[in-house]
């Protein structure tokens, strides 16, 4: 169901990755991003992919939901697992039938590109979205993107709509579901036909969901004009963000665990 989805998710805690400075986690995140796609020998992609668990546990969410945001994303993880056993070519051939040759390196590639997508997905969230409030995210983006100021772009209001957008995901992807299931009420068969047949039903939902969408961004516009919201200009912080030891160890082990999979690389390669 779409409902199980978590991507985009909030969930309140008091784990260590929940108190990391909101900063530090942005440039975790980059950090931990450049080390998945440096992975290249299996002993490298099997440390990110028990890395992605480790900051699971270290943040105290319940696996099942954060292991839910793999829905979302698993039509393009099978399509493009297809893709590289079909087409990736090499010289230990596993299968051959007619036209269609399958080879190893092949299906290590993509069983490769899995790994990484499920790393990626786990560990980004669960760092980031997953044990970060909607204002402490914003708050930490201002901070990184402060620079850009003197370029005169509008920093705070960037940081404002990338949060804004990505918070919705949970509420677009609860109303979609509310659609889906009023529409199966009245009849519309989602699972059967052609796929022309599949994309014409999924019109009565895609229109509503883009109406109640345009409604809720509205609503929001008005919500923020009546509190005189006016951007970044002179704006005020009740909470002061501060760095703290924790925050320099997680740095520190995020660039140590990039090193070691570059050595890795280097070693079994």
């Amino acid at each position: 169901m779409l409902k199980d989805i978590t991507l985009g998710q909030y969930f309140p805690g008091n784990s260590v990755l929940h108190r990391l400075d909101p900063r530090m986690k942005i440039f975790l995140i980059v950090i931990y991003i450049i080390t998945i796609f440096s992975a290249s020998t299996p002993i490298s992609f099997a440390l990110v992919l028990l890395s992605a668990f480790v900051l699971l546990l270290l943040s105290r969410i319940p696996p099942k939901l954060v292991l839910g945001s793999l829905k979302a994303v698993f039509f393009i993880m099978a399509f493009t697992a297809i893709i590289n056993i079909f087409w990736t070519t090499g010289d230990r051939l596993l299968l051959e039938a007619g036209p269609i040759k399958i080879y190893w390196e092949g299906v290590e590639y993509a069983i490769f590109m899995i790994v990484r997508v499920v790393a990626l997905i786990v560990g980004s969230s669960v760092l980031l979205t997953y044990t970060t409030s909607p204002i402490a995210l914003t708050d930490g983006l201002e901070r990184v993107l402060s620079p850009l100021k003197a370029l005169h772009i509008p920093v705070h209001e960037f940081s404002m709509m990338m949060t804004i957008a990505l918070r919705f995901i949970p509420t677009l992807i609860e109303e979609t579901d509310k659609i889906i299931s009023a529409q199966k009420a009245r009849g519309t068969d989602f699972s059967s036909g052609s796929i022309t047949q599949r994309a014409r039903a999924l019109i009565p939902v895609m229109v509503p969901l883009f109406v109640s969408a345009f409604h809720r961004a509205d609503e929001l516009a008005v919500a923020m004009e009546c509190r005189c919201y006016r951007g970044g200009e002179g704006r005020t912080r009740m909470t002061r963000l501060h760095l703290r030891s924790t925050d320099f160890f997680a740095l520190a082990a995020h660039l140590l665990f990039l090193g070691v999979i570059i050595a890795l690389n280097i070693l079994f390669s």
